[in-house]
């Protein structure tokens, strides 16, 4: 057993005082000794109930042999850090986790691991963790927030973020916006939406790391304390077999993912998620292929902020496998990628889709067409993600006059300040990985234009990135960013941008004669002071085409 090299022997007479000062028997480290990693904090609503999580896995490690040992992972809160220096953290914060996960294992050989994340940057970090350190590992989230209720009707946070720009707009009342204040979010699991943190969830399940019902069934169900019973007794099975995440997240998962992303509608966020992570596995991730699967890909499942169902609808209608099974159905996918428990084919055998409304077919389809796309053209030569499953129709194709902000805070003023009019493109540039540094979500100012109503009219682009709480025209992760010497740095007020989604481009309608003249007269803006992680952060970062990875080619 890996754990041996810290428990067996002669030479370990010393290791072995030190566990039996944890309160360890003789028996318990006869065992394999099982890493349990979890996110549980007080500040993320997601994660405050991840002790009892982790109290089900490791009975579950117990029940199946094997020794329990817990260990923590940071964990931001990105709607709690939202518009504010804190965002600054938030992406930055997954290389940390992954770090500090390969650090954990590795100075204390675990035999297996059994992560549990909830929310946004946890979820992608420690994927990456478990392929870069490639020893039998599972995962189980917090899972899901149920829907609240407020005035009358269904809410999630999105309601919660678009109330400001309803309230300056008296298109809410501040009583209206209170009852959503205290009902949007009733209670703990990751936001009840298709955001980051379910987006990357239900990935982890798609991925085949986590159980049927991983990314699906919500937080506060007893089916979700048998889901990680059942995880940690399965880690024992996977140390038996030596199925490692290597053997699981292969090219076929990653297609798999991507087709099943398509489907769902996911959050832009995947977009950064996944080639980190086909990076972590050796994997080479064809950002210019995501639109040939997107195309053929129809939109089948539609949930909050783009459509009326919740996680907890999808759960009832058979969850991730019934998904798969439809994609299956269609030829879309391969069935035969390994998961911890067998096949896609073995789950798939035993799915059933519960509610066809909530998982259609082809005919019945949102779109014929998936909820991702990659935009290419001048203004973003290696790409830009929208949500198009998120965009209003009228404005899949849309070109209006660029108002350009330096940073999210200058936009937020001028959307409120009124400089911003129907038929605007908004361009907030400098927020990359590298500009911001940490490529901020721009949630705020997506939130306050569809609060005003103006997201039926306006666009926005920007070289950061979105929450899956966004909605509307909103084309991120333009790359090169504008910090980089990307175009971005040269739109001036009035410049035309033109946006077309179905034909995946994003064009600044300006000659190459002008733009040489303005890269010649124009100084980039100088890069925010940064110092500590932020500071390093910034230095080793790479693009987000490439999913904002740490360049390490000079080490």
């Amino acid at each position: 057993m890996r754990s041996d090299l810290m428990k067996s022997g002669v030479d370990r007479i010393p290791h072995r005082a030190l566990f039996r000062a944890l309160g360890l028997t003789d028996e318990e480290l006869s065992r394999p000794i099982i890493g349990v990693v979890s996110a549980k904090n007080e500040i993320i609503p997601g994660h405050m109930h991840l002790d009892k999580i982790s109290e089900a896995v490791k009975a579950g490690i117990r029940m199946a042999g094997g020794t329990p040992i817990e260990f923590p992972a940071i964990g931001v809160c990105d709607g709690i850090a939202m518009n504010h220096d804190g965002m600054f953290y938030s992406l930055p914060s997954r290389e940390h986790i992954a770090d500090s996960v390969e650090i954990m294992a590795n100075a204390h050989p675990f035999d297996g691991l059994v992560f549990i994340p909830n929310c946004d940057k946890i979820v992608p970090g420690m994927i990456m963790a478990a392929l870069r350190l490639n020893i039998p590992a599972i995962f189980c989230s917090g899972g899901p927030m149920m829907p609240g209720s407020a005035n009358g009707k269904q809410v999630a946070l999105t309601d919660a973020f678009e109330a400001p720009g309803a309230v300056r707009t008296g298109k809410m009342t501040e009583a209206e916006a209170a009852e959503i204040v205290e009902h949007s979010c009733p209670g703990c699991g990751s936001c009840a939406g298709m955001f980051t943190a379910n987006s990357m969830n239900c990935m982890t399940e798609i991925l085949g790391l986590g159980l049927p019902g991983n990314g699906t069934i919500p937080a506060v169900e007893s089916q979700r304390i048998l889901l990680a019973k059942h995880a940690g007794m399965k880690i024992l099975d996977l140390i038996k077999d030596d199925i490692r995440p290597r053997d699981i997240v292969t090219e076929k998962a990653i297609k798999n993912g991507l087709a099943a992303d398509m489907a769902l509608g996911c959050s832009t966020n995947t977009m950064l998620h996944l080639p980190a992570i086909a990076h972590e596995a050796g994997l080479e991730f064809d950002l210019e292929g995501v639109n040939a699967v997107s195309d053929s890909v129809p939109h089948i499942v539609k949930l909050n902020p783009a459509g009326v169902h919740c996680l907890v609808h999808l759960n009832n209608a058979g969850g991730l496998s019934a998904v798969m099974k439809r994609l299956d159905g269609m030829g879309l996918i391969d069935p035969t990628a390994k998961t911890v428990d067998g096949s896609w084919a073995d789950r798939i055998a035993k799915a059933e889709i519960m509610d066809e409304d909530v998982i259609r077919d082809r005919e019945h389809a949102y779109s014929q067409t998936g909820g991702l796309a990659v935009l290419y053209g001048n203004l973003a030569p290696d790409g830009a993600v929208v949500k198009k499953g998120a965009v209003l129709p009228e404005m899949m194709v849309h070109s209006g006059p660029a108002k350009c902000f330096d940073s999210e805070e200058d936009c937020c003023r001028g959307l409120y300040a009124g400089e911003v009019v129907a038929g605007d493109v908004v361009v907030v540039r400098y927020e990359g990985p590298k500009g911001g540094p940490g490529m901020r979500e721009m949630l705020s100012p997506t939130a306050a234009l569809a609060g005003m109503g103006l997201d039926s009219s306006c666009a926005l682009v920007t070289d950061g990135r979105f929450s899956g709480v966004s909605r509307g025209a909103s084309i991120g992760h333009v790359s090169p960013e504008a910090a980089a010497d990307g175009l971005m740095a040269y739109i001036k007020n009035g410049d035309i941008i033109s946006i077309d989604i179905p034909n995946h481009s994003i064009e600044l309608k300006v000659s190459d004669e002008e733009i040489a003249k303005r890269k010649a007269e124009i100084a980039p803006q100088p890069p925010k002071k940064v110092s500590g992680y932020l500071k390093r952060y910034r230095a080793m970062v790479t693009s987000a085409n490439r999913g904002a990875i740490l360049d390490d080619s000079s080490f």
